[in-house]
């Protein structure tokens, strides 16, 4: 059974000390950073850093955020830091499918030079421009052709209201859009359920709170967060709540007693159940387990 995608925490891969706790804390996955947290001038020194950080003890997965497709940086940080430890990439600004075509490659002769499993580390591309959501579709598709190296894709909001020229409020509504289309896309190409942006208001707790309650209501599976006081709130809101697991059994065992009957809908505590409702249930079960394993 795979590990919940709750939380992804990202620690900057030049700070020793930071990214060291940072893989103690109870995020799923932490992020080491080499893209937006580091400086121009200390990248390829960090890839050095990052290296050794996957040599230490962790509680949950170890992703790195290379830099960008088109920069001068990205073949070197892929080649640096592909290691027998390290669970994933993420790959930020994502814009085409020959782009991600062109790092499955490059992933996959490093693998192999290496002998490492084929496609064993995974990549999760983050879309955050309007070229890449303009584009959502066919990356989507791209993504779901290359042998599970793409599990599920990743909004990132700050650079995309920069693009879009878009103010980001607390409320979030100028996100709602691409939101939706992060859902049903992923959907559509049969990939997960996508990972929701980061929230940078950091002495706003409570529309943090927020903003990870959207995400769930919205479809998405978990949030990449930028401070470890998010991960406890974000852990929670992307968990279902006991109530609900309790609430699931209860569904679940009347109508498979219903079905043995015959019945393919039911009333439990006042609520119609029929097949899209049970299945649900299952869901919101299966979840607790994977969180519980």
């Amino acid at each position: 059974m795979s590990a919940p995608n709750r939380t992804f925490l990202f620690a900057p891969g030049d700070h020793e000390r930071r990214a060291g706790k940072a893989l103690t804390l109870d995020a799923d996955a932490v992020i080491l950073d080499l893209e937006d947290a580091v400086a121009i001038a200390a990248k390829v020194a960090a890839r050095d850093h990052v290296r050794a950080l996957l040599e230490r003890p962790r509680t949950g997965r170890a992703f790195i955020r290379v830099n960008a497709f088109d920069t001068e940086f990205c073949f070197g940080d892929v080649q640096s830091i592909i290691a027998a430890r390290l669970d994933g990439i993420v790959l930020p600004k994502l814009e085409s499918a020959a782009q991600l075509v062109a790092v499955d490659w490059m992933i996959s002769a490093l693998e192999r030079a290496q002998g490492l499993p084929d496609r064993g580390i995974e990549v999760m591309p983050i879309i955050e421009t309007a070229r890449g959501m303009a584009g959502l579709g066919a990356l989507a598709a791209a993504a779901a052709t290359l042998g599970g190296r793409v599990r599920r894709l990743a909004f990132g909001a700050g650079d995309y209201t920069l693009d879009l020229g878009l103010s980001w409020g607390l409320a979030e509504t100028e996100l709602e859009a691409a939101r939706a289309q992060m859902v049903v896309q992923s959907r559509a190409a049969g990939l997960e359920a996508p990972i929701d942006t980061v929230w940078i208001e950091l002495r706003e707790a409570e529309a943090f709170a927020a903003s990870c309650k959207r995400g769930v209501a919205l479809g998405f599976q978990g949030k990449m967060c930028i401070h470890p006081d998010q991960i406890a709130v974000a852990n929670a809101a992307f968990s279902p709540s006991e109530a609900e697991i309790a609430r699931a059994k209860t569904i679940a065992a009347a109508f498979a007693e219903a079905e043995a009957k015959g019945l393919a809908s039911i009333q439990v505590e006042g609520r119609f159940v029929d097949y899209p409702i049970v299945e649900r249930a299952l869901r919101v079960l299966k979840l607790a387990d994977r969180i519980r394993q």
